[in-house]
């Protein structure tokens, strides 16, 4: 009985698209039996069963997560055929689910029942109301207003079961009742540190949640009152993590992601550890012999020069008419994500489409090794670290309008002071950015965005480079036209070269000349454009719809999408 149930735990059972038996069917095995809920180990091994659908990392086998080229709709990638926006509405899907809100609602409920202490039952009534919460975050960054569940629900609540849309404003208040209950209850150690969910690992999504939802609304102009909210929630908890001290910088950027162990390392709040014959990835074997969709020229032009000053601006840029003076004098986190030798295409096996190739991933010491090839990858995977909650709060203090030095100095300026990267520090006078007492805007700033908040995105950009957050980041900032082809050239150009130098590649210059940048995506109709606001939502499944109207219910399409 406890095998299957572990094995059903651990797939959690089968997602499906049809409301009515995700959110009423009993689960098969012995979920509900009063056997098996008798023991915190059986409580703790139900939790694990959480963990893939939340904590990926790189993924398994030939899927690797969001990392590198799991995720491509945005503006650091320049692939031969960019991803594009959804089109159409859907006929059925497997992210219009609450699966996954059951299974958490089902764990809330059963662990009121388990003989244990109250410091026990409130600790992992923290652990489900977290996963609740992490779901629920999904579901309104996907689809905005969704109905909100609470508990279980029986096969005759027809009621609950068509449920309409609740406001995300409505959802997400009670996702942060939900964060902020586990941050009060969950154990500060629980299990092998690194690896199991404990205080630090929900207070560090909750920075990363309200980040994203705070900057949401404020962009998105749906509610500034609540936005503040949001963003003061999202900065709490990042200084609560900053605060507690058991965190710090890693000396080495590159280690972060390339390491066989990540044990020790004092940047990973959360991470997922590989191990040959039991789990492996292939992340690391597409940045090695692999060919790439290649950086784009707007990805590699976003570090700044080893002065502290962007590119345009920098008298130590050399230009980009070779990569060496590309990568001279710049940050070195460039050289710890990009290749410093051009890949073009019939010139390399490992291509890359822009010229730029990505080694953020690879592990030296493993790429002629069978472990370093296929899907037998060992190195593992970050999940939530220590860098990435100094972003979160430097974004929600400068998003709060209330950006002083001393936030920098605790934030940005520790990233900077990284050994390795050793870039002076960003400097806030007058409310604008400057190094060395010097203030600066950068000429390709986005004149709707202030120039320090600017800096700060920046930063972002850099530090989290290749790592699945361009996305969702240029999603709260209301900015996908930077995604668009044809208004930001740039993220579909390459590479500077000389047709000379490479005269059997097929690679296309612009313009057809002899010389100049790569166009990875040449023809018209490969161009990615940003035509209309509803893509910041997805379309809900008609499936869905009809599901609602055959019941006596409506189930609105979001706008754009009707």
């Amino acid at each position: 009985m406890k095998k299957i149930l572990l094995i059903l735990s651990i797939s959690l059972l089968v997602i499906t698209g049809c409301k009515e038996d995700f959110l009423t069917r009993e689960p098969q095995d012995a979920l509900t039996d009063d056997s098996y809920w008798t023991n915190e180990k059986n409580v703790r091994t139900f939790a694990w069963g959480f963990y893939p659908n939340y904590f990926p990392a790189y993924g398994s086998g030939f899927t690797f997560g969001r990392y590198f080229t799991g995720q491509t709709l945005n503006d650091d990638f320049a692939p031969l055929s960019p991803t594009q926006f959804i089109k159409n509405v859907p006929a059925t899907s497997t992210t219009w689910t609450f699966t996954w809100v059951r299974k958490a609602n089902l764990f809330l409920d059963r662990i009121q029942t388990v003989p244990m202490e109250q410091e026990a039952i409130a600790h992992w009534s923290g652990i489900a109301r977290f996963f609740r919460a992490m779901e629920y975050h999904e579901l309104v960054r996907t689809y905005g207003d969704v109905p909100f569940y609470d508990k279980a629900l029986d096969e005759k609540d027809a009621a609950g079961l068509y449920k309409k849309r609740q406001p995300r404003t409505e959802v997400m208040d009670k996702v942060l009742e939900d964060f902020q209950f586990a941050a009060a209850n969950v154990r500060a150690d629980d299990g092998e540190k690194g690896l199991t969910v404990n205080k630090s690992v929900v207070l560090a999504f909750m920075s990363r949640v309200f980040l994203f939802e705070g900057t949401y609304l404020k962009y998105h102009n749906i509610d500034q009152a609540r936005a503040k909210t949001y963003l003061e929630a999202a900065k709490w908890a990042a200084n609560e993590v900053m605060q507690s001290g058991r965190y710090a910088i890693s000396e080495n950027y590159r280690s972060l992601f390339t390491s066989i162990s990540l044990a020790g390392s004092k940047e990973m709040i959360l991470y997922r550890k590989y191990e040959t014959g039991q789990l492996t990835h292939s992340l690391n074997s597409y940045n090695n012999k692999e060919p790439q969709s290649g950086a784009s020229k707007s990805a590699v032009e976003s570090y700044l020069s080893k002065d502290g000053l962007p590119i345009a601006v920098s008298p130590l840029y050399l230009g980009d008419k070779n990569i060496k003076n590309v990568m001279t004098n710049r940050d070195p986190r460039i050289t710890s994500t990009f290749v410093d030798a051009l890949r073009v295409s019939k010139y390399a096996p490992n291509a890359s489409s822009s010229g730029y190739a990505t080694l953020k991933f690879l592990n030296e010491e493993t790429k002629e090794l069978p472990e370093g090839s296929g899907s037998l990858n060992q190195t593992d995977g970050p999940v939530i670290r220590y860098g990435e909650v100094l972003l979160n709060y430097a974004e929600a203090a400068a998003e709060l309008g209330a950006m002083v030095q001393a936030d920098l100095d605790q934030s940005v300026n520790l990233l900077r002071a990284r050994p390795g990267v050793a870039l002076p520090p960003l400097q806030v006078l007058g409310g604008l950015p400057a190094v060395n007492g010097k203030v600066y805007d950068d000429p390709k700033r986005d004149k709707t965005v202030a120039s320090l908040l600017w800096e700060i995105r920046r930063e972002r950009r850099v530090e989290l480079m290749m790592e699945g957050f361009r996305l969702n980041d240029l999603t709260r900032w209301k900015k996908m036209e930077y995604t668009d082809t044809k208004v930001n050239a740039d993220i579909n150009r390459g590479a500077w070269i000389k047709k000379a130098d490479y005269p059997n590649t097929d690679a296309i210059i612009e313009g057809g000349a002899a010389e100049g940048y790569i166009i990875p995506a040449s023809k018209p109709e490969s161009q990615r454009l940003f035509e209309s606001p509803k893509v910041y939502l997805t379309p809900i499944p008609l499936d869905q719809i009809k599901l609602y109207q055959d019941a006596g219910s409506e189930l609105t399409q979001n706008p754009g999408w009707e």
